[in-house]
């Protein structure tokens, strides 16, 4: 814009400018694209069995998880039974203060036999934990007028 050379300024700025909006809004954008490769959460890719009659559990202490390739992970690391067992051990402990029952909740990839399976079980009772679960993806049950037959 020019500027008036012995005009009047008392006119009134009618014109909106969006210029700073627009780039305060880039500014935000940029930093909400840097910072969302830091927001996603690290997982383990595990194909649970499905269930319909699967029910919530509370937050659980140990979460044990045995994927496809057959690695066992305690809360997402690595371990070995040897430190699973110290692991269950040192929870059981803490648990043993706070009054607590130590919780464990075992999640199976659907390729890992029942065998398996049945061996983190019998690990984790001969520790002396009473409580745990078995993690499963849930679906929809199948009502009851699904499953009866059409009469003709």
């Amino acid at each position: 814009m020019a500027a008036k050379l012995g005009g009047d300024d008392d006119d009134v700025i009618v014109d909106i400018n969006i210029t700073p909006f627009v780039d305060i809004i880039l500014v935000v954008l940029i930093i909400f694209m840097v910072t969302a490769t830091y927001i996603v959460k690290q997982s383990i890719k595990v194909n649970l069995p499905e269930a319909a009659t699967g029910e919530a559990t509370e937050d659980s202490s140990l979460g044990i998880t045995l994927d496809a390739d057959r690695n066992m992970l305690l809360n997402g690391e690595p371990v070995t039974e040897a430190q699973l067992r110290a692991a269950i051990q040192d929870e059981k402990a803490i648990a043993a203060a706070e009054g607590a029952d130590v919780v464990c909740l075992i999640a199976a990839d659907h390729s890992v036999s029942h065998g398996e399976v049945v061996k983190i079980i019998d690990l984790v009772k001969q520790e002396g934990v009473a409580k745990f679960a078995i993690n499963i993806d849930p679906i929809d049950a199948p009502t009851e007028a699904a499953e009866a037959p059409e009469t003709p």
